[in-house]
């Protein structure tokens, strides 16, 4: 029966602008007001179905597959290699610290903590006006953009010659890398099921570490190479080219492999692109809406998830920053060689893809991604805590711990992966990202400040710091594990109603996570 009340807070001619299952809604006042008065930019995802009115489409399970195979086969590889060299990119400052660039460019005192620092200033500016790009261009096309962009800055870093033109390449870096992480939670989101979704965040972010292994490897052989034999450039120069110039080969083949959503993916037949949008039609997702709207960023700004998610990537990227930054010098710390740290830092990324690829298989396999993830965050904590209490001389238990600090990346791709799952409404899920990665950028800024020159070799005050932070975030990962419990509870109730109606296509009016009761959170 409809509610007179509900359809007078709407505009008269408001049907008139909606896609059919929505204007149906107005007639009958089966559909809240306020989704009304503000979704009637429906999704992307709602074209694919145009030419099937009222038509079922059901996908079984060998077709699935098929599917599946294809698009893992067509996304997940270059995107590995791009978020790889994202990795190795922020972190070729590391090696070429133990490589003589502090000596080359004349930096001194605090110089090289700010150059770790000035990376997440350009990343924190760019931020959200690059979410606000993601949602508006063509993310395929604007994502292959940035990376070719990015190469070209870092190569540019080879011919720097002071710490003036060393701050500028890395706050532009910063600018430049700003869209991918954001981006590749947009694509994943956009091409997998919530159930696929963890396992396969986690395999392109793993290549962090696999970046660690080939970094470390490379930048050994360059010095021990540039230390054997004479060369027109020094090492670290060699370093910065090599990667610059590998990252913009690999953002052209990205610009002709990533479409932007299914429904212009080249290596999808014009069936299979409807049948790759109706697989994600669990998700309550949709695929992608380029209408800004103002209502979901308050939504998102009022939303107590938000602000736990953003708690967590600060506070749990103030170890990030201060390790990434200088594990080769917390390495040398150890008792081994400038040359030795940058081979013995290696092992740490093959922890991280072990643990990455764990964690996302567990979590997915078993419904509770942020379970598996405290895992590594307590082995974090036991392996900083021997880098801290086991005596000096004890190198190779100082080593292992530092191996273990590398299971740390299990809960920030956890709640990426959950943002991508859990926040709905394509201009809140964007804010969140934006909001999420400016917390993990403010998180990594003040993490390389706490390396003070003063408490050098040890850096003892940084590293119990680091537990501190850790500590805290296993509360804020408890607290979102329960929120995310009480908002399906909510929403069963809700469903349950006997007057509850679902309306046809639902999953594409690009509701919110809050006002579609159909939406279970992923815990």
């Amino acid at each position: 029966m409809s509610d007179p009340e509900k359809q007078s807070h709407l505009p008269p001619d408001v049907a008139t602008d909606l896609p059919a299952p929505l204007a149906d809604a107005i007639r009958n006042g089966s559909i809240d007001a306020k989704i009304l008065e503000h979704s009637h930019d429906a999704d992307d995802a709602l074209q694919a179905f145009q030419s099937h009115p009222g038509t079922v489409i059901h996908i079984d399970e060998a077709t699935n597959k098929r599917l599946l195979r294809i698009i893992d086969w067509h996304l997940i590889p270059v995107m590995c290699v791009v978020y790889g060299l994202n990795y190795l990119d922020k972190t070729t400052i590391s090696y070429a610290s133990v490589m003589g660039i502090q000596k080359d460019i004349g930096l001194v005192g605090t110089d090289y903590q700010w150059l770790g620092s000035m990376f997440y200033f350009g990343y924190i500016a760019w931020e959200y006006p690059t979410n606000r790009l993601l949602q508006r261009l063509p993310i395929g096309k604007y994502s292959a953009a940035c990376i070719i962009a990015w190469g070209l800055v870092l190569a540019c870093f080879a011919a720097v010659e002071n710490f003036a033109g060393a701050v500028a390449i890395r706050f532009m870096l910063g600018v430049c890398e700003a869209a991918v992480t954001p981006g590749f939670a947009l694509i994943t989101s956009q091409w997998y099921t919530k159930k696929e979704q963890g396992l396969r965040t986690g395999i392109w972010f793993s290549f962090n570490g696999w970046a660690q292994i080939f970094g470390g490897l490379v930048a050994y052989g360059i010095a021990r190479g540039t230390a054997n034999h004479q060369t027109s450039l020094a090492g670290w120069k060699i370093v910065f080219l090599l990667t610059g110039l590998l990252t913009v080969a690999v953002g052209i083949i990205f610009l002709f492999t990533i479409p932007d959503n299914q429904l212009n993916a080249r290596w999808l037949s014009k069936e299979d692109r409807v049948l790759a949008v109706e697989r994600i039609r669990v998700n309550q997702q949709g695929v992608g809406n380029k209408h800004f709207k103002w209502y979901q960023l308050r939504e998102a700004l009022l939303d107590p998830i938000t602000w736990a998610f953003v708690a967590y990537a600060l506070i749990a990227d103030i170890p990030n920053g201060g390790i990434s930054n200088f594990f080769s010098q917390l390495i040398t710390s150890f008792g081994y060689t400038a040359e030795q740290s940058l081979l013995y830092g290696t092992p740490g990324g093959a922890v991280e893809v072990v643990t990455l690829l764990a964690g996302g298989y567990l979590g997915d396999r078993y419904g509770n991604r942020i379970a598996f993830a405290a895992i590594g965050l307590v082995l974090s904590i036991i392996g900083m805590s021997l880098i801290v209490g086991l005596p000096l001389e004890n190198n190779s238990g100082r080593l292992g711990g530092y191996y273990l600090t590398q299971a740390s990346a299990m809960p920030f791709v956890a709640f990426l992966s959950l943002i991508s799952s859990n926040i709905a409404g394509y201009t809140k899920k964007t804010t969140v990202a934006a909001l999420y990665l400016i917390g993990y950028c403010v998180g990594n800024i003040i993490g390389p400040q706490t390396f003070r020159p003063k408490d050098a070799p040890r850096y003892v005050p940084a590293e119990v710091t680091i537990i501190c932070c850790w500590g805290i975030c296993l509360c804020i990962m408890a607290f979102i594990y329960i929120w995310c419990r009480m908002q399906n509870a909510k929403k069963a109730r809700l469903r349950a109603d006997p007057a509850y109606t679902k309306l046809e296509n639902q999953e594409w009016l690009d509701l919110t996570d809050k006002e579609n009761p159909e939406f279970v959170y992923t815990l």
